[in-house]
């Protein structure tokens, strides 16, 4: 039975906008399992950001993703897009 893997993830997250994105998609490419972070920003407001967050790999552990955002600051707002894989 061929096991079924979560590759992509699109979220909507704010942002506090201290934090550089460069920073915040670094530190995600830092997680296991993830090859690829996209990080587009939609809106400024003074002291926050809306971004679209792309986080792409191999076997992505959603949990880790959620985690992290969340210590780092932001708030996820959505879960925009999910890709799985079989095989």
């Amino acid at each position: 039975m061929d096991a079924v893997r979560l590759i992509k993830i699109v979220l909507d997250v704010l942002k506090p906008r201290e934090i550089p994105v460069c920073h915040l998609a670094t530190s995600l490419a830092e997680l296991e399992n993830v090859q690829q972070v996209t990080v587009d920003v939609i809106e400024v407001d003074v002291k926050t950001e809306t971004v679209k967050l792309t986080v792409e790999g191999t076997n992505l552990d959603i949990n880790d993703v959620l985690r992290h955002l969340e210590e780092t600051g932001c708030s996820v707002r959505s879960i925009d897009s999910v890709a799985v894989k079989k095989g």
